[in-house]
């Protein structure tokens, strides 16, 4: 008789988790509290507007490289058209003056070098890192569990021309590397990038360098046909999924996880149950914290956790042709979320995938870090709440209309997910 395993949650790592159990011999069950797979990697439905709330890019849709070994396992991609943008990220000063950030690491080189040829130094330092990293497929490591110091060996070779750019770069932000530019577009550019001022610059290299070998493209249809992609997969190795099946408490034994108790009260037991919920969740509400060490307590009373979102997302009756996927301007008046000015923005705009809209249509998209806190307290004044959501989406039609003024009158569905949003529907 085969083994069993209760998977929580069926966001991409939990389908994950199904695929590859039952592809060893297992018997899996996934309970997901929602009523549709992906968790996190999903979208939703406005009016005849898809809005997409996750993948931007996706590291291995290049055929040729490793990591695409893993999503033709799970079906990710099966049948998917993938595209390849020109540019990554458009950068208006607020000189006036504009910085592309080409995903072909050569043509970003010439076009810094023309914008700032004072800074050519640490641009070519920067293109320079981006290329060793490109030259790298990144081989995908046996699990820890069954590795030997053998296994590292093996992977030492392909992985020499990484170790320079590791070496000189492993403790430099982006910001810290911006101060380096002498030219105020290429230091403003690099210091807003990405909105964590202490992102580590090797993030942004090893995502110029994705970019550069077209293995960090974007699947068409987006984040919930890419889940529903692997739950098909999951479906057709022989899993089952339960939905709207909210796990309260995972069952212990003997110190061993042997089943879970779901919010009906109904209990399901297994040889192994894997958790693939909120990390929290898991430990201080399913496990009731009786298994965080002083450790575990510190991290998440101390540690700094990745700021939560808030997302405005509009349906805009125009295609904005001409239009690179991401564009970051200066706005004319900040907009405040959560007691926070923000003097930028910076819009995805969903044109190049005609899935998610109807012909001639598209979608912008502005995200805005901020405060879980902040919004939790709003929630629970309804009226209050609404209008915060209210006035925050305001502030964005009328900057994007400031901005493309083309579009103005023509925006026809504005949605706005909080913090909140996103702990209601997936207990994040």
């Amino acid at each position: 008789m085969a083994k069993s395993i209760i998977i929580i949650g069926a966001g991409i790592a939990g389908l994950s988790a199904g695929c590859y159990g039952q592809m060893n011999g297992y018997d899996t069950r996934i309970f997901e509290l929602h009523d549709k797979p992906g968790g996190l990697c999903t979208a939703w439905k406005r009016k005849d507007y898809t809005i997409d709330g996750c993948i931007h890019w996706l590291v291995g849709t290049n055929p040729s490289s490793s990591f695409n070994r893993i999503w033709r396992e799970l079906g990710a991609l099966k049948g998917k058209d993938i595209v390849n943008h020109e540019v990554f990220i458009r950068f208006e000063g607020s000189g006036g003056k504009a910085l592309d950030l080409y995903t072909d690491v050569d043509r970003l080189e010439r076009h810094l070098k023309e914008l700032a040829p004072a800074d050519s130094a640490p641009i070519e330092e920067f293109t320079a890192a981006v290329r060793a990293i490109s030259r790298v497929d990144m081989p995908l490591p046996r699990p820890r569990e069954i590795s030997s110091p053998l296994d590292g060996l093996k992977m030492l070779p392909r992985m020499l021309p990484l170790a320079r750019p590791l070496m000189k770069w492993r403790k430099v932000s982006t910001a810290a590397f911006a101060e380096r530019f002498t030219d105020p577009l290429l230091h403003e550019a690099f210091s807003s990038f990405m909105d964590l001022p202490d992102f580590p610059l090797l993030g942004l290299m090893f995502t110029m360098a994705w970019l550069h070998n077209r293995d960090a493209g974007y699947p068409v249809g987006g984040s919930l046909e890419f889940s529903r992609a692997i739950e098909r997969r999951y479906l057709d190795l022989g899993g089952e999924i339960d939905y709207k099946a909210r796990v309260e408490n995972i069952l212990v034994e003997n110190d061993c996880a042997v089943g879970v108790r779901l919010a009906g009260g109904s209990e399901h037991r297994a040889d192994t149950v894997i958790s693939a919920a909120d990390g929290h969740a898991t430990i201080f509400d399913m496990l009731e914290g009786k298994y965080a060490d002083a450790k575990i307590r510190d991290r998440y009373k101390n540690k700094p956790i990745f700021e939560p979102l808030v997302q405005v997302s509009l349906g805009i009756a125009s295609e904005l042709e001409g239009e690179p996927q991401t564009i970051m301007f200066p706005l004319a008046s900040p907009i405040e979320v959560a007691g926070v000015k923000h003097h930028r923005m910076g819009v995805v705009n969903h044109r190049f995938d005609p899935v998610q809209m109807p012909e001639g249509k598209t979608v912008l998209i502005a995200t805005f870090t901020t405060t879980y806190a902040y919004w939790e307290e709003l929630y629970r004044d309804p009226e209050r709440y609404r209008a915060e959501k209210q006035r925050i989406a305001d502030a964005v039609v009328a900057a994007v209309e400031g901005r493309f003024p083309a579009i103005a009158g023509r925006v026809e569905m504005v949605d706005v997910a909080t913090p909140v949003t996103y702990k209601r529907y997936t207990n994040n």
